[in-house]
């Protein structure tokens, strides 16, 4: 692997800009008086918008900076840490820049998607939001791996804050006691992904003490024993997995984003979800190459029942946004069985097809929350007819319905064909039944968006329920644009995703040669 080192600190930069918005409404917070309340969330409204669109500027700089066509990490920053080679080093290549950018991109338009929705602690929300996007990027540009899991759990800090704090109303009973349905959620979002991270913290402590280092660059380089790679694996696996999430560890996932707030489900479903299938490429398949491919098979089953299973799962689903976040697991189904396929294609579709994810997944859940936020309910049944109120929005919908389904023309489209086609070359009978989720998938899809833009408005309310405004159309114009540009033209993605990928799978390859050698 090689290094291409930067004398200015952009990704540092890029990183930590959010949270010169942090301090700033901090401070303004603390030097306001009670009556000043009301302007202080204001201000800090548009503190937070100024500090992701800054930080989106900062991203496409360091994308200009970054040279597409040149193999190894580009931009890299070393600097003392703690010490007896564990530092603070960061660095992109063609598997995390774009990532980079899809974070950079999505913050400003979750500031938006709240803008008028949340009334309520605006202040901490903001902060909130701000810490959860310098911690996404450091998850895509560390390269130390204990730095990596600093920014790794430190992003289930506040996405834990943002859904037990400003999630959905309603109760439960749980062991006994009566609790808010969203802390529930919080909770079980929580304690899935912090247990399955403790895994992975122990084989970090194995590694280091193995390898004498945490620089990711040389673990790359490093051969683990073919034993102990199938340890290793298990334990990063048991993080990845319930990050993702893949089934049968997914049932986090529909409470967090029924319970999240909107921008929550949006950066949730856009972002956090891709960490886990960036540690896959990042770590699993170029360290321990020879357990990769033995758990390929084991890999394949888990993917095709997560796209058959929570296809139908989903179907069944009477909430808008439980339909979508069962869809979200079946994407990522495909995104799995592309990587373990190791093959070009494959891990290229698996890396298009969470890039895309971002675009139509996000879309949908800002979507649903347009019309939360004038009806306060989710229930399909509670719709109908919105065509003949809502002409814009039905435009809307459908684009990214079409999205969702794999439409060729939209950025759905190529991610999973790529996979199917990789996993094809390795196991036929895997890509088969993985192509029946593509039907599956435009079964529900299509019938949510029958039931609720369709037939005659039978609900009085629905009758006098306004059409997009001006910013929620510049929102899904732009997730619009941006999917539709992938979809028509995505070898510029393809460019930059391809050296990357070519020494990874070079990497896996060798690792390979070596055992059977």
């Amino acid at each position: 692997m090689t290094e291409s080192a930067s004398s200015i600190p952009w990704l540092s930069f890029t990183t930590f800009f959010p949270l010169l918005g942090v301090f700033l409404i901090g401070f303004r917070r603390w030097m306001s008086r009670e009556d000043e309340l009301a302007y202080v969330d204001k201000a800090a409204k548009w503190v937070a918008l100024m500090a992701t669109s800054a930080t989106f500027v900062v991203s496409l700089i360091t994308y200009v900076i970054y040279q597409p066509d040149v193999e190894g990490f580009q931009l890299v920053e070393t600097a003392e840490w703690i010490g007896n080679g564990i530092v603070y080093k960061m660095g992109v290549d063609g598997a995390s820049i774009l990532f980079v950018l899809l974070t950079t991109f999505i913050m400003p338009i979750c500031i938006l998607a709240s803008w008028n929705s949340i009334n309520k602690r605006v202040t901490d929300y903001m902060i909130a939001f701000l810490i959860l996007e310098t911690m996404m990027i450091g998850v895509f540009c560390a390269l130390d791996l204990v730095l990596f899991y600093v920014f790794f759990e430190g992003s289930l800090i506040p996405m834990c804050i943002l859904i037990g704090v400003w999630g959905s109303e309603g109760e439960r009973t749980f062991l006994g006691n009566i609790i808010k349905n969203r802390v529930y959620a919080a909770f079980k979002f929580f304690l899935y992904t912090l247990l399955g991270s403790l895994l992975l913290l122990v084989a970090l402590v194995w590694m280091y003490l193995t390898a004498g280092t945490t620089d990711i660059v040389q673990l790359l380089a490093f051969d683990f024993p073919p034993e102990a790679q199938k340890w290793l694996w298990l334990a990063f696996f048991a993080s990845f997995a319930v990050k993702m999430p893949m089934w049968p560890v997914h049932t986090w996932l529909p409470d967090a984003h029924v319970q999240a707030p909107t921008a929550g489900s949006v950066v949730l479903a856009a972002i956090l979800l891709k960490m886990g299938g960036y540690g896959f490429i990042r770590f699993s398949l170029p360290m321990f190459p020879i357990a990769s491919a033995d758990f390929a098979p084991f890999i394949f089953t888990l993917s095709v029942i997560a796209i058959v299973y929570t296809s139908l799962v989903a179907f069944a689903q009477e909430d808008m946004k439980k339909l979508i976040a069962y869809s979200s697991v079946a994407h990522m189904g495909f995104v799995t069985m592309g990587i373990f396929s190791g093959t070009e294609q494959g891990v290229e579709g698996a890396l298009f097809q969470m890039l895309s994810h971002g675009f139509i997944s996000g879309a949908l859940f800002l979507c649903v929350g347009v019309v939360y936020d004038r009806m306060h309910t989710r229930e399909i049944a509670a719709y109908g007819g919105l065509v003949q109120r809502m002409k814009i929005y039905a435009f809307f919908f459908m684009f990214f319905t079409m999205g969702n389904v794999g439409l060729p023309g939209t950025s759905g489209f190529i991610g999973e064909i790529l996979t199917m086609i990789g996993v094809f070359k390795v196991s036929t009978w895997t890509a088969a039944l993985a192509a029946t989720g593509v039907v599956l998938s435009a079964a529900y899809a299509l019938r949510l968006y029958r039931e609720v833009i369709f037939g005659t408005i039978t609900h009085e309310p629905l009758k006098k329920i306004p059409d997009l405004n001006r910013i929620e159309i510049g929102i899904l114009g732009t997730l619009m644009l941006a999917s539709l540009w992938l979809g028509l033209n995505p070898t510029p993605a393809l460019d930059v995703f391809s050296p990357a990928v070519e020494m990874i799978l070079e990497r896996y390859d060798a690792g390979l040669a070596a055992a059977t050698g």
